[in-house]
């Protein structure tokens, strides 16, 4: 992994495509940490995402998040950072590290959330996801962005974790 920016893999894509998961189970096959943005922008604020975006709105927390951006930059190294799904839209991002887009259809992700034990509860914790029209629309308008940005692009449609963990690390 030394041809790795910062020797971090910075996982972009759409909310709720499993950036988390698989940076959890990559971090566990390669032994090497993962951190979460919107964990740590959750830290930063002592608020949920959620609580966030009622109180003080999405402007505020991309306010935050260029905050985390640029921490990420300064201070991590060999790192596998699972980000919030428009996080992709940092000026700093290529800095950060190489970046893998997981790439899924949005129905994937509706299907994926459906399937989950805790469905509501998922939703719940993703504000932009209340309207699934809405959130439809915004995944169209981020499909190519996500591609534009990305040093790598891991179609994880129908893949198997361990398929996808090494795509990501090939």
């Amino acid at each position: 992994m030394q041809n790795i920016k910062n020797n971090n893999i910075v996982l972009i894509g759409f909310m709720g495509c499993g950036k988390g998961t698989i940076a959890r189970k990559l971090s566990k096959a390669s032994g090497i940490f993962a951190v979460d943005t919107d964990d740590l922008i959750e830290s930063l604020a002592n608020k949920t995402i959620k609580e966030i975006f009622e109180k003080y709105g999405e402007d505020y927390f991309r306010q935050l998040e260029k905050s985390c951006a640029l921490w990420c930059e300064k201070s991590l190294t060999n790192t596998i950072i699972s980000t919030g799904g428009g996080f992709y839209k940092q000026k700093n991002l290529n800095k950060i590290g190489t970046i893998v887009y997981l790439q899924t259809s949005f129905q994937d992700i509706i299907d994926g959330f459906k399937q989950s034990k805790n469905y509501l509860k998922k939703l719940e914790k993703r504000p932009l996801f209340k309207d699934e029209k809405e959130a439809k629309k915004l995944y169209d308008s981020r499909v190519m962005s996500y591609k534009m940005v990305a040093d790598k692009i891991v179609d994880i449609r129908g893949k198997k974790t361990k398929d996808i963990l090494k795509e990501i690390l090939r």
